[in-house]
């Protein structure tokens, strides 16, 4: 996309209660942070007072000072946005939008990024292979903790801060016991080594720790590292710093290593299996990323919250106090907060020791239990069984017109799958299963209905994939069909109404349908796939819909071949061809 676009991109944020030091729901105020440390003001912003926000102006002391912001009554909102959940980001054309906290967060990086490449500390924030929090939150356990979990944590926390004593909420207590989870880093093998080094270096010192090496030559001990705490303290700061300045190295345009010399020979020979762990610094693991942006409002108005039970608090989450450190390091990050009226606190919380974040906070009984899938134990059929026994079976309803066809030769170009990058086989296999879905819109639309399309990949398009929209807005763009909006969004982010909606589902036991897979086992997988689609027809006919379950014709042209129709009381399903 050019770059003079973005500079038409319009940002809308909801505006609820808000007091003096901070401005809620925390969505917004994490978007407003990321922005005020990327520089982001190429996009124009609008604050969205909700029907209960009080008047004044209290929620400028939380806007950032770098960025104009306008306030907007909902009724004003383009069409499109008023068809979504908060935040979202519409592009200049009006028909293509960006709904949700992780689409719209990473959209704003990726805009910072194209204004100025330079910015190597703002494209760090995606991670590696770039897919921090792409993934949706039913599949990433971060995304689903930053964008659904911890801010309504804590804002349900914040609402009732008559109780000192409440308790802290289980969310953040989780978090708490992620950062004690082993460091992953991709070719960790080098920071490894230069841990290793430095801390056979101190040991060298201490004659009283030389019998420990001999083991393994320069390696040392761990274990009795417990029996010397009062020697520990500051080679534990020595190995952070070291871990911290490998972390912000990778933040500067030029990086800098966070050890010059050559590691010793015989560290040279340790195996990478005997090296010693990583010590956690960010949220994720080693380096800052948008997941450390986003929990940085949430974790420090909750410790603001604490008040004069902060330090009785924070005895319960010395990682991330010593996080809350960490990230305050990040060059940039305090001019961004101080931008946004976020005073960051200097927690003194004593820093746990590098035995006490590797030790596992759980028993080993539970660690166990927690490692074996139960929802898998034996297999889907104990279930199956279970609901066959009450009479509960999936229902397949015969497709109403199973050999309809669009003439695809006499269609634009455009419209063909082959346009969007699909080899022969696939392409075909897209061919069948639009022919399948228009076939049956087809028989249900009537003039002026809204048709959605969710988990589109082709009219509202609702789609968390950005990949596969862009691809379609552009395919639409050249066909010249301007009554088609895009929304990047999680489904859950979609709130405007239609009258005829199509899914295609996947669920933990359908996934079991891959053609590769042995026949007995798709089939179980078909009907556990029948089981779950069951379920929302049931849904859907509760809400006073007629709905029923198909499979796409022929069978080859997807595994998830299972399309669940849908259609108001008043209107007739018309399942005869």
């Amino acid at each position: 996309m050019k770059n003079n676009s973005v500079h038409e991109e319009c940002l809308y944020l909801e505006l609820s209660d808000h007091t003096e030091d901070r401005i809620v729901p925390l969505h917004t105020s994490i978007v407003l942070f990321l922005m005020s440390y990327c520089d982001s003001t190429s996009i124009k912003v609008f604050l969205v007072p909700n029907e209960d926000t009080a008047g004044g102006s209290l929620w400028e002391n939380g806007a950032p000072t770098n960025i104009p912001i306008n306030i907007l009554s909902r009724q004003d909102l383009p069409p499109v946005v008023q068809s979504c959940r908060l935040p979202a980001l519409v592009e200049k054309d009006g028909n293509f939008c960006r709904a949700g906290l992780a689409v719209v967060l990473r959209h704003i990086i990726q805009r910072a990024c194209d204004t100025d490449c330079n910015r190597k500390d703002v494209s760090e924030l995606l991670g590696f292979k770039k897919t921090c929090l792409k993934a949706c939150a039913e599949v990433s356990q971060w995304t689903r903790l930053c964008e659904i979990s911890i801010p309504l944590a804590v804002e349900g926390f914040l609402k009732d801060l008559s109780d000192q004593k409440a308790a802290i909420p289980p969310e953040i207590l989780h978090l708490e016991d992620k950062l004690r989870e082993p460091v992953r880093v991709h070719n960790d093998d080098k920071i490894r080594r230069q841990k290793l080094q430095l801390l056979s270096k101190e040991r060298e010192k201490d004659p009283d720790e030389k019998a420990s090496e001999r083991s393994l030559g320069c390696y040392f001990d761990e274990g009795a590292d417990t029996t010397r705490d009062s020697k520990k303290e500051n080679k534990d700061m020595e190995v952070d710093s070291l871990e911290l300045r490998t972390a912000l190295s990778k933040l500067s345009v030029e990086q800098v290593p966070a050890v010059t010399s050559r590691e010793q020979p015989c560290i040279r020979k340790v195996k990478t299996t005997d090296l010693p762990t990583l010590e956690r610094v960010f949220a994720e693991g080693l380096y800052f990323t948008l997941t450390d942006v986003v929990l940085l409002p949430c974790l420090h108005y909750f410790f603001v919250s604490l008040g004069n039970c902060r330090d009785e608090g924070l005895k319960a989450l010395p990682l991330l106090a010593r996080w809350y450190q960490h990230v305050q390091e990040v060059p940039g990050v305090k001019k961004a907060a101080s931008s946004c009226g976020i005073h960051l606190l200097n927690l003194t919380a004593p820093l746990p020791s590098a035995a006490m974040q590797i030790r596992s906070f759980c028993d080993p009984k539970k660690d166990k239990a927690e490692s074996t899938d139960l929802h898998f134990r034996g297999g889907p059929r104990p279930t199956m069984n279970k609901l066959e026994e009450n009479g509960i079976s999936a229902k397949f309803t015969s497709h109403p017109c199973p050999s309809w066809s669009l003439d695809w030769r006499n269609l634009p170009l455009a419209v063909n799958p082959i346009e969007g990058k699909l080899s022969p086989e696939r392409a075909l296999r897209k061919q069948q299963q639009l022919d399948n879905i228009i076939s049956i819109v087809t028989k249900l639309a009537k003039p002026g209905d809204t048709i959605v399309d969710f988990c589109s990949g082709g009219v509202i398009l609702v789609e968390n994939k950005e990949e596969s929209l862009v691809r379609a807005k552009d395919r639409c763009d050249d066909l010249r069909l301007n009554n088609i909006w895009f929304i990047q969004a999680n489904l859950d982010y979609f709130t405007g109404p239609f009258e005829i909606g199509e899914h295609m589902v996947l669920c933990r036991f359908a996934d079991q349908t891959a053609v590769q897979l042995p026949p007995e086992r798709r089939m179980i997988g078909k009907k556990c796939m029948g089981l779950v689609d069951l379920d929302r027809v049931w849904s859907a006919e509760e809400h006073r819909y007629t709905a029923y379950v198909s499979s796409m014709e022929p069978d080859s042209c997807s595994p998830k071949n299972n399309l669940i129709v849908g259609s108001s009381s008043d209107r007739s399903l018309r399942l005869t061809a």
